[in-house]
């Protein structure tokens, strides 16, 4: 859900606060019903009309990126740093990530300028999956995995329980590798939970958004989703 002078503002019908005025004027219907109230949020089902001309909704947009290190992961940065919308070339709409992934963070992040789908993609009730694969220092025995997979305390807040499978050890340079999928977004979890059992992360990469991965993508490339890919994005959260 979205709310409706946003959606008209994204329709090219005014300026968000020149919308806001227009519905204060009650010159907005949502589904046949006039509608004033400026908190009002619509969905992409919802027919709206300006005047009694139905507006042309922007069209939804789907990309997925293989973000690269040393990129933000928002539209823009008052520091001027690489954003990842600007590694999205040819995109005439204003997309935007879905959550975060760290600057130093790599791997599978999604654009849209669905709202609608972003909310439920990011809230943690919807509880969709994001595994990562992750390279710390020292040795995690297989008791570790199991605290983190069975959550741990994070500002006073136990993690949910997640999935955890440690893959590796490196002898010589004293690391290991492991994977771990998450059903909440805590801002820098991963990094968070395996600082927690004493194994600071020293790389980290999102290799699943649900099941959307990077297979095929070099860093930095991205591609637009297919329409089942979509559906099944919608599936997962409306179920």
């Amino acid at each position: 859900m979205e709310r409706l002078q946003k959606v008209m503002a994204h329709a090219g019908v005014a300026s968000r606060r020149k919308s806001e005025e227009i519905i204060e004027q009650g010159r907005v219907k949502v589904n046949g019903e006039v509608v004033k109230e400026l908190g009002t949020k619509v969905s992409k089902n919802d027919s709206i009309t300006v005047d009694d001309v139905l507006i042309e909704r922007e069209q939804y947009v789907y990309v997925l990126l293989n973000k690269p290190r040393e990129t933000i992961s928002t539209t823009d940065d008052p520091k001027n740093r690489e954003t990842v919308v600007e590694l999205i070339q040819g995109v005439e709409e204003r997309i935007y990530p879905v959550g975060r992934l760290d600057w130093d963070t790599t791997g599978a992040l999604l654009l849209t300028n669905d709202g609608e789908l972003s909310h439920k993609l990011t809230h943690p009730s919807f509880e969709f999956p994001k595994t990562y694969v992750v390279k710390t220092k020292g040795r995690i025995t297989k008791k570790l995995g199991n605290e983190l997979a069975q959550g741990v305390m994070l500002d006073g807040q136990k993690t949910a329980p997640a999935k955890v499978n440690i893959l590796s050890y490196d002898r010589p340079s004293d690391t290991t590798i492991a994977r771990i999928t998450l059903h909440e977004g805590r801002n820098h979890q991963v990094k968070n939970m395996f600082e927690s059992i004493g194994h600071p992360v020293e790389k980290l990469t999102r290799e699943r958004f649900g099941f959307l991965s990077t297979d095929g993508l070099q860093s930095g490339e991205w591609r637009f989703l297919t329409p089942h890919e979509v559906k099944q994005l919608e599936q997962m959260v409306n179920d």
